[in-house]
């Protein structure tokens, strides 16, 4: 499967306004997010763990109890793609369900 290619800044700022909660961090986008427990923080990791599998593009996860930081950027790519934006668009959806 051809892997897509980087964006160029201009995409990168017209894609960020579709994710307000997003932010760039080092060239790659970046959320922190808070749950009311560590299993809901796990269930979120592990439902986005899901379509990342199906995508075959896998995010950065940290987790701390009840509070999880994703990290996203396509690393053979060097950059960010429009994988990344995918899955963070699937990962708000899973947040909204």
């Amino acid at each position: 499967m051809a892997r897509p290619r980087l964006l160029e800044a201009s995409e990168v700022t017209a894609r960020m306004a579709a994710l307000p909660l997003w932010s760039l961090r080092d060239g790659k986008l970046h959320r922190e997010l808070t749950f009311d427990s560590f299993q809901r923080a796990f269930g979120f990791m592990t439902a986005v763990a899901l379509v990342a599998q199906r995508m075959d593009h896998h995010p950065e996860f940290y987790n701390v109890y009840n509070r999880v930081t994703v990290t996203l950027w396509t690393h053979d790519a060097g950059g960010l793609t429009a994988l990344d934006f995918e899955l963070a668009t699937a990962a708000e959806a899973l947040l909204s369900s």
